[in-house]
């Protein structure tokens, strides 16, 4: 049987988690004139599998500024296009699935244009972007949550759900698609959009200093107390 919502004891671990995150990082709260249109979280989001978001950041502004727009990237041969995502960890297959996704958008409605997802329900937004080719749950998320829609879908990556899983949140061989079913339903009730985005951006930390994906520093994570990876 399933708990009402709020009443899983996970909630209050979240809850008492993100409240320690914030006095360990300070504040992580993007400005709604740093938030950007849903095309471009999408292209930087596909281009993005394991590379630093600096990174990333430059290479889908690098392609905006000579491109001009959206429509002109998408036209650009594949080869053109590795070219200049040599920021990328993966160039030639970051090339291929921003091809691959904006051919795909601009097929359907004769331009690369995301407005449609603003009067779509969260859920059904995100079925239809996974639906692109090079589209998983992360990019979905991403692109309702921290780009100019705002909507509340908590985005995952690889620091976020190793912490999930090791606190005991999120099953421990739960992909991302998995943890984050698992996840969204204990998230506090309270929390907004910028929480979400917020809290996301704050386990990156903790995933970069204490969590770490070999030899973590449990003994000095903050977080030890709520998370049954530490206390074992």
């Amino acid at each position: 049987m399933e708990l009402p919502l709020g009443s899983d004891p996970r909630t209050d671990i979240l809850r008492r988690l993100h409240a320690a995150l914030m006095a360990e990082y300070g504040r992580i709260i993007r400005p709604p004139e740093k938030r950007r249109s849903p095309e471009w979280v999408l292209v930087h989001s596909v281009i993005g599998a394991q590379t630093k978001t600096i990174a990333s950041n430059a290479s889908t502004d690098g392609l905006l500024a000579e491109y001009g727009d959206w429509d002109r990237v998408a036209r650009a041969p594949v080869e053109e296009l590795e070219a200049r995502l040599q920021r990328q960890t993966f160039p030639s297959v970051a090339a291929r699935r921003l091809k691959d996704c904006l051919d795909a958008v601009a097929h359907e409605y004769g331009k690369v244009d995301l407005s449609h997802l603003a009067d779509m329900e969260t859920e059904a937004a995100m079925a239809w972007l996974e639906a692109l080719p090079g589209v998983a749950r992360k990019n979905s998320a991403s692109v309702m949550n921290s780009s100019t829609l705002n909507r509340k879908a908590m985005v995952i990556d690889g620091h976020h759900r190793r912490i999930m899983q090791r606190m005991g949140i999120v099953p421990a061989k739960a992909d991302t698609r998995r943890a984050y079913d698992a996840l969204m339903p204990v998230l506090p009730p309270e929390w907004s959009a910028e929480d979400m985005d917020e809290h996301h951006l704050l386990l990156k930390s903790l995933g970069q200093t204490y969590c770490r994906p070999r030899r973590p520093n449990c003994s000095a994570c903050f977080a030890k107390d709520d998370c049954a990876y530490g206390q074992s």
